[in-house]
Order: structure tokens, then sequence, then C-alpha cells
């Protein structure tokens, strides 16, 4: 979400009141800056802010959100980055990627976590977590990479992602994503989080009941598919979880905690 400086610039906050209040309590917070920044590649986007101590274990690996678009980027979580490396005491490693509009979406957009989860520090597998469309992206790379994740801990997640673009979330987002809507059906098989393989890892779902960004259909249907913990939070919309001070927040910090 780069240089998001007023709300109203955020994708989908315009469905009502708590909606905006939610997003305008996040984006109103002060960015953080990391200790330090890595790259695990040649691309602007390929890089990873570290916040905590480096040497605590296991790392967690955050993902964001904003509908996989360039436009959005990882600025919007470097509060909820800081404030979880203070509370669990951990490695916070918060992950830019490459994004649609800006050398991203299909294959590129998924060919970055690999690499991404690789360059971070130390060895062993990462607890992994994401919002909304970075979910959806944890759900696929503990799939793809389960050597890799300990756990996955997804907040309002794009986790059926064929669903999504039935649902024309964001403007048509899934098919920005996957390079058009013609090319939805064909590539589900290899980015739908439902049609991959479970992850190994245990995951937790936390998905507002009130999100009006991602129903929270999307985490009930991942759950019932895969078995995956499903955590519904009463009257928290799209950005609660990822907000620290809220109660939502505490939900994600002892779900990252039960480790």
């Amino acid at each position: 979400m780069t240089a998001v400086d007023d709300v109203d610039d955020v994708d989908d906050v315009d469905e009502g009141d708590e909606a905006d209040d939610e997003a305008r309590a996040l984006f109103a917070l002060p960015r953080v800056a990391p200790a330090r920044t890595l790259a695990y590649g040649d691309h602007p986007s390929q890089v990873v802010d570290l916040y905590g101590d480096e040497t605590a274990r296991p790392v967690v690996a955050l993902l964001h959100g904003g509908f996989w678009r360039e436009r959005y980027d990882r600025s919007y979580l470097t509060p909820l980055a800081a404030a979880l490396a203070a509370d669990l005491g951990r490695c916070v490693a918060l992950v830019e990627y490459r994004r649609v509009g800006g050398g991203g979406g299909f294959p590129a957009t998924f060919d970055d976590l690999p690499p991404a989860l690789a360059a971070l520090p130390g060895a062993g597998p990462v607890l992994l977590a994401g919002h909304s469309a970075g979910g959806h992206l944890a759900l696929w790379a503990a799939s793809r990479c389960p050597t890799a994740v300990s756990r996955v801990v997804g907040v309002a997640a794009v986790a059926d992602l064929a669903r999504a673009h039935e649902l024309s979330l964001s403007d048509g987002a899934v098919a920005g994503l996957l390079g058009g809507a013609d090319r939805v059906a064909e590539r589900l098989d290899e980015t739908d989080p439902l049609r991959m393989p479970a992850p190994a890892a245990p995951v937790v779902l936390l998905h507002g009941d009130a999100d009006a960004d991602v129903p929270v259909e999307l985490s009930r249907r991942y759950g019932r598919a895969v078995g995956a913990r499903v955590r519904e939070l009463p009257g928290a919309g799209h950005y609660a979880a990822v907000t620290p001070g809220t109660p939502a927040y505490e939900a994600l910090r002892d779900a990252l905690a039960d480790t």
C-alpha cells in the first residue's frame, strides 16, 4: 500500500462506517522502520524487513495484503511487525514481493515466496502469517514449501481463490493476479490453496465476522475442506486483527505465541 496517506486510497474500505473506522485506525499508526532490510533477489520488491531479535526462533514471516497489487506494499504492516516482535520476543520478517503492475502476478508473485523464505535468518522452518492476499500466499507457500513452514496463521485470508473470483472481490483482483479472466480456470490448480495439497503444518485462520472486504465464508470453506482451525472474531472487520492494541490483535498475538 505504497504512500497511502489517506485511507480513501485503500482498496475496499468504503463498505460502511465500521470498515472505515478500522482502516483509519490502522493507517493512522506511524510507520516503523526495521532494524535492517535484506534482499533475496535483484528486483526492488524482493526484500525483507527484519524486526526484533534475529537470534530468536522460530522466525515469524509476515506477508502483507493489498489484493496482490503494486500500489499496496508492506508499509501498512510495519506497526504490526514491530508490535509482534516486542510482544513475542521473536524476529519478525516482513516480506515484500513482486505485485501486479510492478513485475508481479502469475507466476512471478508466487516465484518470490520460496527464495524469500530461504533467505530469512537462521535455519529451520518459520512460523508463517499473512493478512488478506498475504494470507492466501501464506497458505500457498505452506503447501508448496512444506519443510520451510512449521505453522500457518492466516488473517482475513483469501483462502478460496475460486470463490473470491466468483465474487469478483476488489473488482476482479484474482483475474488480475492470474493474467486475466480467461486464464483463471487453467491456473487455479497451482494457485488456489483449496485445490493444492493441504499443508503439512497446522493452520489457524482468524477472520472477523464483519469483514466486508474478504467474506468470512472463504475461511469457513477452507477450514471445512482442509481441517484447519477457524476462529471467527465477533464484530471484527478486515483490519482489526492487524492493528496493535485491539482485542483482535490480541487473538493474533496469542495464535502466533501458541507454538
